[in-house]
C-alpha cells in the first residue's frame, strides 16, 4: 500500500442506503458520495429521495424501495449489475411507536417487529445472494445502544416521550444477525457489520436534551454526521479484515 488515504476511496462502488432520505440516510449518501460511491437513495417517497439526490449531485440515484415487501426488495437489486455496499438504515414503525410498555398493543408489537427486524432480514437474504454471485460485498445494519443496554429512563422525566420496548428487542436481534451473517457469509468474501448509535439529536425536548447529555460522557448527543465517518470506514477497504462487529458511536454512553 504505496498511500493509505486510498484505504477509504470508494469509487466505482454502488450502494444502497435503505431509508435514505431520513435523519441519519441522506447524511450516509452525502458521505459515501464525496468517498466516490455512487450512492442510491432507497425510500418509500420516490420525492423526498430525489430531494436527497438533488442536493448532493450526479453521484445520487432516487429508487423506490418498500423494505417489508420481498417483491420490491428483488426489484431494486435485480434492476443493478452490481451492488458493492448494502446499508439498512430504514426506520419502519407504527403510528402507535412509542407508546408506554403497559400500554402496546401486541398486535403492534408484531407489526413492527415485522416491519423493521423481518424487513432487515429479508434485504440481507436478497442482497447476500447477489453478493454471494458477485464473491463480494459489504452490509451494514444499522442497530443501537438500545440493542445493547437498556434505557435510562429518568432521561425522559417531564416530557411525553419514552423507549419503545419493541425497539430493544428489535435492535438486539439485528446486531446478533449481524453476527450470524458474517460468519455464514466470510467464506464468500463478504463483510457484514453494524453500527450502534447513540442518541440522535433531532429538535427533542430540551428537558430531554439536557438529561441525555448529562449523562453522556462527550457531554452532548450525536449529530448525523457523526454517524457518517464510522459508516465509511466500514464501507472501504480500511476495514477490510474486520466483520461481525458492532461499532458503537455514542459518546461514551456505554462506557460508564
Amino acid at each position: 500500500m504505496n498511500n493509505y488515504k486510498d484505504l477509504f476511496s470508494l469509487e466505482g462502488k454502488t450502494a444502497v442506503i435503505t431509508g435514505g432520505a431520513g435523519l441519519l440516510g441522506r447524511e450516509m449518501a452525502k458521505g459515501l458520495c464525496n468517498h466516490g460511491a455512487t450512492a442510491i437513495i432507497a425510500e418509500l417517497s420516490p420525492d423526498e429521495a430525489q430531494k436527497v439526490v438533488d442536493s448532493i449531485g450526479k453521484a445520487a440515484v432516487a429508487e423506490f424501495l418498500d423494505i417489508t415487501d420481498p417483491e420490491s426488495i428483488a426489484q431494486l437489486i435485480n434492476k443493478y449489475d452490481k451492488i458493492d455496499i448494502w446499508v439498512n438504515n430504514a426506520y419502519p414503525r407504527t403510528s402507535d411507536w412509542g407508546k408506554k410498555f403497559e400500554d402496546i398493543p401486541p398486535d403492534s408489537w408484531k407489526k413492527n417487529v415485522d416491519m423493521h427486524l423481518n424487513g432487515y432480514f429479508m434485504c440481507c437474504q436478497k442482497i447476500a445472494a447477489k453478493m454471494v454471485r458477485q464473491s463480494r460485498g459489504n452490509i451494514i445494519n444499522m442497530a443501537s445502544i438500545y440493542g445493547l443496554v437498556a434505557p435510562n429512563f429518568s432521561v425522559y422525566n417531564g416530557t411525553e416521550m419514552t423507549m419503545p420496548a419493541a425497539y430493544a428487542a428489535i435492535k438486539g436481534g439485528i446486531i446478533n444477525f449481524t453476527r450470524y451473517m458474517a460468519t455464514y457469509l466470510a467464506p464468500y468474501k463478504i463483510r457484514v457489520n453494524c453500527i450502534s448509535p447513540g442518541g440522535i439529536f433531532d429538535r427533542q425536548p430540551a428537558s430531554f436534551v439536557g438529561a441525555y447529555s448529562g449523562l453522556t460522557p462527550m457531554g452532548r448527543m450525536a449529530e448525523p454526521k457523526d454517524i457518517v465517518g464510522p459508516l465509511i470506514f466500514l464501507a472501504s477497504e480500511a476495514s477490510a479484515y474486520v466483520t461481525g462487529q458492532n461499532l458503537v458511536v455514542d459518546g461514551g454512553w456505554t462506557a460508564w
